[in-house]
């Protein structure tokens, strides 16, 4: 069994609050010796990496008069992408772990949307377990989530008609991607591609396999995307990770240049003279 990757408890945005949607961090998945020499069987790509912003989170709404000692709101639990897009190209499945008083609490979802719809009254936290395609990686990465339901300005009764919304993004960094991740994603919208090495062919793209009959994964007519938070930095911070991507890409090939220089003989030089 694969060992989950450690991470560190995220920031959470309420879009209540009046607080700017924070800063991403970079969850980056470095490649055990296992997967970097598995027979070599997909060459993997120096000084390449791939960036997969999601979001991830909760939407609660109070049932109001139908609501019961045990079941005073419908909440979802979700990960998707940060402007909408499909994440099934990179991650396989969701596993979400709920609280141990649900029946079956550990609920496994196989195909985009990656989301699950629960009743109830109490708030806690959510693991979810993301799994990625065999070529993509094979750890997983581990995700916590604290549900809530209600709001945090208690002026009045709680309103059935606006949910509590809270939202965490994140950018998944894949380092040294394999020749046949980077031809299958290269030109899919969920994914930041660095720009390529001139000359570099790539395999040609083979398609996952995938049990979803659905014709769509994303989440763009959602029935809740009017209240997905827009996170409008995002498009922003995309262009910096591109931008460091490439930034990081200059600086690898300026040291090869140099070591090469600093390899090669020096010439000698002549010995000063002075004229009196």
């Amino acid at each position: 069994m694969s060992q989950p990757l450690p991470l560190k408890r995220q920031g959470e945005h309420h879009p209540d609050d009046g607080a700017s949607p924070i800063k991403p961090s970079r969850l980056k998945i470095a490649l055990s010796s296992e997967d970097s020499d598995k027979k070599n069987a997909n060459k993997r790509l120096k000084d390449v990496e791939i960036c997969v912003p999601i979001v991830y989170g909760t939407t609660a709404f109070y049932l109001g008069r139908k609501a019961s000692e045990s079941q005073s709101h419908k909440w979802t639990v979700y990960v998707r992408g940060a402007s909408n897009e499909d994440l099934g190209v990179v991650i396989k499945r969701v596993v979400f772990q709920l609280h141990p008083s649900f029946n079956n609490p550990t609920r496994v979802v196989e195909s985009p949307p990656f989301e699950l719809s629960e009743c109830g009254w109490g708030e806690f936290e959510i693991a979810i377990t993301l799994h990625f395609h065999s070529d993509v990686c094979d750890k997983q990465l581990d995700l916590y989530h604290h549900l809530k339901l209600y709001p945090e300005e208690e002026s009045g009764p709680q309103s059935t008609k606006k949910p509590v919304v809270v939202e965490s993004y994140d950018e998944i960094v894949f380092p040294e991607p394999s020749e046949g991740f980077l031809a299958r994603v290269q030109n899919h919208p969920a994914v930041v591609v660095p720009r390529l090495p001139a000359g570099l062919n790539l395999p040609s793209p083979v398609p996952i396999e995938t049990g979803n009959g659905k014709e769509r994964g994303d989440t763009k007519d959602h029935p809740l995307t009017q209240w997905f938070l827009n996170f409008s930095e995002a498009d922003e911070l995309l262009k910096l990770a591109a931008a460091r991507q490439q930034v990081q890409a200059h600086i690898v090939k300026l040291r090869r240049q140099l070591s090469l220089v600093e390899g090669m003989p020096q010439l000698s030089k002549p010995p000063s003279t002075y004229e009196s």
